[in-house]
């Protein structure tokens, strides 16, 4: 199956660019009613695959049942769906994939903020690899709210998604090779209006 091409009323294209000019490797759009939803994919959070889990409102248990969370992403139809490439010495190399899972979240931001600064964004959903990382201690840990709601980020496994399958239908690649690391992140969104620009 090739990439996924919407265009009612979103331009495709300037989207993608959107993406790459914020330094992902590759974009591609994504239609949800596409996309695999199953809760086999967040056994790797409950598994603590992380090492974050109980730790964040946004995993798992805080963020909420993974059924709730897919019926959630599937209210939207599109979704713009990035990946970034890392090189690191090996693949025992955790510190190089930590720091490429780092890195990943500040492109994913920066795209977030390229798209609310250039479009009318009326609901987006942003997910992304791991945990979220805005805090180095999340106020979860203390009985506190999260402090910064609107910036706070899931991930795609959190919410039930097979990221592989997902990658794969968009005619992008899941892996890029020897001593690299990949991490994809997604913007879920409708169509009205959303992303007319202001």
């Amino acid at each position: 199956m090739g990439p996924v091409i919407i265009t009612m009323g979103i331009d495709v294209e300037r989207l993608i660019n959107d993406a790459l000019a914020s330094n992902a490797i590759h974009a591609a759009m994504v239609d949800v009613s596409m996309i695999q939803f199953h809760g086999v994919f967040r056994k790797a959070c409950e598994r603590n695959a992380c090492g974050k889990y109980n730790t964040s409102w946004m995993g798992p248990p805080a963020i909420g049942e993974v059924n709730e969370l897919m019926e959630r992403a599937k209210k939207y139809r599109h979704g713009l769906l990035f990946q970034t490439v890392h090189s690191i010495s090996s693949s025992f190399d955790l510190a190089g994939m930590s720091e490429g899972e780092k890195a990943h979240g500040k492109v994913l931001r920066r795209i977030l903020e390229r798209i609310k600064r250039k479009y009318d964004v009326k609901d987006i959903l942003p997910l992304g690899a791991g945990c979220c990382h805005i805090c180095q201690r999340c106020a979860y840990l203390d009985g506190e709210s999260c402090r910064h709601p609107d910036e706070a980020v899931a991930s795609v496994e959190a919410y039930g998604i097979d990221a592989a399958r997902m990658v794969k239908d968009a005619g992008l690649r899941y892996h890029h090779g020897e001593n690299t690391v990949s991490y994809i992140g997604l913007f879920l969104f409708n169509p009205q209006n959303c992303l007319k620009t202001s």
